[in-house]
């Protein structure tokens, strides 16, 4: 079966603080979906939302996954139900090693499902862990370093799309992936990306830059303005944003009201 991830009439804030104002989107197991729009409008909020972080309140509406609503489930029974989050900016955790820290999170989620599990073993998870890193053309060693200790912006990215190919979600949300790489440190997460997506894995690409669509092709993009969908389209919608911004949006969105 085919996983969906259903966000309907979705209304969250903070602080009492009204952010997202009816975000309507879906998301299928095997689709790559863009979010797009400028800074301050609601993006970061809606994945921090999707994953359960506890600063956020949902005040109206529901976030289905194959058919469960997840408002009510902490951050760790969404993810052991296959939801993933890439944060925009991963924190550092010293004396932890990358290899360590995956090889804990796949024994959590294998004992979650299964309480007698013993964990995977270490022969068998070394060489699952180098199947991956080679899948994602990257060097073993930074399998040995400290997660996101001293790591350059794209190496923390890198960590999260090898966290990603681990642990096989069914729906990954990347939450401005993109924000401050280099073109050659772009490539490479694309590169990722691109090589998870399938029809096990939904990707919902959250950014305000085109950029990072010239590498990762989306299924559909959608924009959002104002805490809402306000517009949604082919790849062609980010090539015409690029082109000619948000202006043209925020008067048909005038127009809108006007008419109302």
């Amino acid at each position: 079966m085919t996983s969906v991830l259903e966000i309907r009439n979705l209304h969250a804030g903070i602080d009492s603080r009204e952010i997202l104002r009816g975000v309507d989107l879906t998301v299928r197991q095997g689709e790559i979906h863009a979010l797009m729009g400028p800074n301050g409008t609601g993006k970061s909020t809606f994945a921090n939302v999707l994953m359960g972080h506890p600063a956020y309140q949902v005040t109206q509406g529901e976030i289905l996954f194959d058919g469960v609503n997840l408002v009510e489930l902490q951050p760790d029974e969404r993810a052991r139900m296959g939801l993933f989050l890439a944060f925009q900016y991963p924190v550092a955790i010293p004396g932890l090693s990358v290899a360590n820290f995956l090889r804990a999170a796949v024994n959590a989620r294998r004992r979650a499902e299964n309480p007698d599990d013993k964990g995977i073993a270490v022969p068998e998870f070394r060489r699952a862990l180098k199947e991956k890193m080679d899948l994602l053309e990257m060097p073993h060693e930074f399998a040995g370093r400290y997660l996101n200790d001293g790591f350059s912006g794209g190496e923390k990215k890198r960590a999260e799309i090898l966290q990603l190919a681990t642990l096989e979600p069914k729906i990954a949300v990347l939450d401005e992936t993109d924000s401050g790489l280099d073109i050659d440190a772009l490539r490479i997460v694309a590169h990722g990306v691109n090589t998870l997506a399938n029809e096990a894995l939904g990707v919902l690409v959250i950014t305000h830059y085109q950029r990072i669509l010239n590498y990762v092709k989306p299924h559909r993009v959608h924009i959002m303005m104002g805490g809402r969908i306000v517009e949604a389209g082919g790849a062609e919608l980010a090539e015409h944003l690029e082109e000619h911004g948000y202006d043209w949006l925020r008067d048909k969105a005038a127009e809108r009201v006007a008419e109302a």
